[in-house]
């Protein structure tokens, strides 16, 4: 199974079959495993797999507990059979809430990552906000307003948007998961223990209503889960057809408080994966027709895991977000780009002679140079004194649209690490399967920079370039460096630091 990249192209023709490609959303209550292939400008569904893990279940520490990671690894494990046997062309692995937040999520990732054999990803809440809304936007009336609504097992997230275009998001650190074991802990449901829970969501909600409440909405659809088990619930019991309103949440908070405690609970519409989270996930309902003033909610079809699979698709098609989210960025920090573009190139035609050599010949190693040659001097937009470090930090915490947490980090090092002295010890964080790859590349970043540290052009035709393992030789036109005496000590310099890492630079 290939991982995505936007240099993928897809080898099919419009007269061929078209192709499966399949998307993992790990969730913080539940993980979901779709095969699809595109039809039209929708997604015609091969298979839809689902088990509730509440990988949410999180210690004192923070930390996933071994239960809760063993159900996650195991899970993996059951995908991974049935991706054997699907073969699709591309897949996409999405971590959530739980491991954004988890103190141990590394350890879980790097089982993940065993378990599917394949790159899996941590996107940030505003990331996880714009996959949910283009995945449900496919179905929506392109001539409305609407407020959608996710609540999963760690977060909530809430978006405005128009037809494709999102104009607000926003994901709250709240989830059925996480508020049911906050309040409901020993599964009693009594009315007080409801009514705190409320509270905790609608402070949650309290920043952002205000601004949601302004930019309004004609009609309100809720996905995923809780809205579908609340939905289900309603229309079994004949409170609605299905459809959520303040009457409907009323009766199920009646409903719960009656039964006392969780094991007494018997609704028909209600699957034994959501009873668990039910409590957690109504407080939070009722707080968003609280604070947001919801009159009715209705259930719209799509997620997180379609919008993986619609932008999965686009990426096959050489359409990649991250591109446009990158240049965006690098445009707000006033990036002199003919000098950015003059480092890429010399960046890329360095990388091109190492691939073998150094184990880099990765689609995602050139996207991470890239972007890091077209944003290294973006600190400068604060200060120019020690602008790598403004720089990285910059990357490292903007909602670049399309980026996973790893993309930004990764690409946050390398500009962290593009002068002055090295950084080791911010590469020993990194995971082990990587580590020397991404030092490799921020020792191919270093050498573009210093070459165009003039802001002149470079024949990169005239520079010899041989690589070895851990070792990096250049030769320059004659007479080349004799006449660039700073560009030449710059070198001397540079291979000290090369030395101490363990590494070798050479040039004549």
């Amino acid at each position: 199974m290939d991982q995505i990249t936007s240099q993928a192209a897809p080898d099919w023709t419009e007269a061929e079959p078209a192709p499966a490609a399949a998307a993992i959303d790990l969730g913080s209550n539940s993980f979901h495993l779709l095969i699809a292939r595109r039809s039209g400008g929708g997604l015609e569904i091969d298979e839809h797999l689902k088990e509730a893990v509440r990988l949410a279940d999180l210690d004192a520490a923070c930390a996933i507990t071994p239960a809760a990671m063993n159900r996650g690894i195991q899970c993996l494990e059951r995908f991974a059979q049935r991706l054997r046997i699907a073969q699709p062309v591309a897949i996409r692995v999405v971590g959530t809430n739980a491991l954004r937040i988890a103190s141990n999520a590394a350890d879980f990732l790097a089982a993940a990552e065993d378990a599917l054999g394949c790159r899996v990803e941590t996107i940030s809440g505003i990331e996880e906000a714009r996959l949910i809304y283009l995945g449900v936007c496919q179905s929506l009336d392109s001539g409305k307003r609407r407020l959608v609504a996710d609540i999963g097992g760690g977060s909530t997230e809430l978006i405005v948007g128009e037809g494709a275009r999102p104009l607000q998001l926003e994901s709250l650190p709240v989830g059925c998961v996480g508020l049911t074991q906050q309040f409901f802990p020993d599964g009693r449901l009594d009315g007080g223990a409801l009514q705190r829970a409320e509270v905790a969501a609608r402070r949650e909600l309290e920043p952002v209503a205000r601004g949601y409440r302004d930019i309004g909405w004609a009609e309100a659809a809720g996905a995923s889960g809780t809205v579908y088990a609340i939905a289900a619930i309603a229309r079994s019991a004949g409170w609605s057809d299905g459809t959520i309103t303040p009457v409907v949440l009323d009766r199920l908070a009646m409903a719960l408080t009656s039964a006392g405690r969780l094991e007494n609970l018997h609704l028909g519409g209600l699957s034994d994966d959501q009873r668990p989270v039910l409590p957690g996930g109504l407080a939070i309902m009722r707080a968003l027709f609280a604070g947001l003033g919801i009159e009715r909610l209705c259930l719209i079809d799509g997620a997180l895991r379609e919008g993986l699979l619609h932008e999965t698709f686009a990426r096959l098609r050489n359409e990649d977000v991250r591109v446009d989210s990158v240049r965006r960025l690098a445009e707000g920090c006033r990036v002199d780009m003919g000098h950015a573009r003059r480092v890429e190139g010399t960046a890329l035609t360095l990388l091109q002679q190492v691939r073998c050599a150094w184990s880099v010949d990765v689609p995602e190693y050139e996207q991470w140079l890239r972007w890091a040659a077209w944003l290294h001097e973006s600190g400068r937009a604060i200060a120019h004194s020690g602008y790598h470090r403004h720089g990285a930090y910059i990357v490292g915490h903007a909602d670049l649209a399309g980026c996973s947490q790893q993309d930004q980090r990764n690409v946050a090092l390398l500009i962290r690490a593009h002068r002055r002295a090295l950084p080791l010890a911010l590469f020993d964080e990194h995971p082990r399967t990587t580590r020397e790859r991404i030092f490799a590349l921020a020792l191919l970043l270093r050498v573009a920079v210093l070459l165009h540290r003039s802001r002149a052009g470079l024949d990169d035709g005239a520079l010899g370039i041989t690589a070895a393992e851990r070792a990096l030789s250049l030769e320059f036109p004659p007479g080349w460096l004799a006449v660039r005496p700073l560009v030449a000590a710059d070198l001397d310099e540079e291979a000290g630091y090369w030395q101490a890492a363990g590494w070798t630079l050479n040039f004549s």
